[in-house]
């Protein structure tokens, strides 16, 4: 989340007339990620999320996200679905931007969960994918394993002023990635983004699986590869926590049990996860706007993971 696109308050309140909400109370953006505008709107009727969409997110994609929201808030997934105005609409324009009203889930995001709280969170990705074995829509992985090595070349040179080895690093995470992803395997509608701060907690108990925007149809087993390197390492990639480790696998496969073979291609994975989310981050390192109200997210911390999966192999994933 973040604020690109200024929201005026007498716009605000006027947008909100539009739903039987109440009246704007307060409005306050939120800087945390880097996809989307997005504001904490209190009204005299409750408290919600207001997103504006910007950058990767197409408007023509908003009905597969509202879709698959509803589709899984119908089976029980703790997820935020839109709210419909006064003629049952969810998809509006604010400030020239497709915008949203989502429902506000209790709850708070971790910096560094603990292994029940992995556990808890594994277990609801896994209860996730259950429900998501009906769900019809697709949508392709603008960001999965064909799109790096062009993100890499558009980043250029550019990504040795970010730390002088970073494009040497990335490239031998290519090399050795890519011809070693796997083809085949389950595949259905993925979060692809569960990071801690994805999901809200209360004690050891998940609230809330928030933040579906890049969403899309890859391996099942690979949204699993993304929580992990996400979940079992500090925020700077330094250090892995083993504990954490075992509880998200454990957690996971309580949900759907992983085979041997499962096991043996996770490294592979998550070593393409890692390589995914350092070239989106140095692409929004290099491309963010100086006057964005926006947290920048270091690269390196996911060269640093890549470089511990390198070095510990299936090990792990046992």
């Amino acid at each position: 989340m973040a604020v690109y696109t200024h929201v005026p308050a007498e716009a605000l309140a006027e947008f909100l007339t539009r739903f039987d909400v109440g009246t704007l109370v307060s409005a306050k953006g939120i800087a945390e990620g880097v996809e989307n505008s997005n504001y904490l709107v209190d009204t005299s009727g409750g408290r919600f999320i207001l997103t504006l969409y910007e950058k990767r997110v197409a408007a023509g994609d908003l009905p597969f996200f509202l879709a698959l929201l509803d589709h899984l808030a119908a089976r029980g997934n703790p997820v935020p679905p839109a709210v419909a105005d006064c003629e049952g609409r969810t998809i509006h324009v604010l400030e020239g931007r497709p915008a949203c009203l989502i429902r506000f889930l209790p709850g708070v995001s971790l910096t560094r969960p603990t292994p029940a709280q992995a556990r808890a969170a594994a277990k609801a990705m896994a209860a996730m994918h259950r429900s998501l074995a009906d769900f019809a829509p697709e949508r392709p992985n603008a960001l999965g394993h064909r799109a790096w090595a062009p993100l890499f070349a558009r980043c250029g040179p550019d990504l040795d002023g970010i730390d002088p080895d970073l494009r040497a690093t990335l490239q031998r995470g290519l090399d050795t990635v890519l011809p070693a992803w796997p083809l085949s395997g389950d595949r259905l509608v993925i979060h692809a983004d569960l990071f801690p701060d994805n999901v809200l907690m209360r004690g050891d108990a998940v609230t809330g699986l928030i933040d579906f925007y890049f969403a899309c149809s890859d391996l099942r087993l690979y949204d699993l590869a993304i929580m992990h390197s996400a979940w079992c390492f500090d925020p700077s990639g330094a250090r892995y926590d083993d504990g954490v480790s075992a509880a998200l696998l454990a957690g996971y496969a309580e949900g759907f049990p992983l085979s041997a073979e499962d096991r043996a291609i996770l490294p592979t994975l998550a070593m393409g996860a890692c390589i995914r989310f350092a070239l989106t981050r140095a692409w929004d390192w290099l491309n963010t706007p100086a006057d964005a109200l926006v947290t920048r997210k270091d690269p390196l911390a996911y060269t640093r993971r890549l470089a511990f999966y390198r070095d510990a192999g299936t090990v792990l994933f046992r």
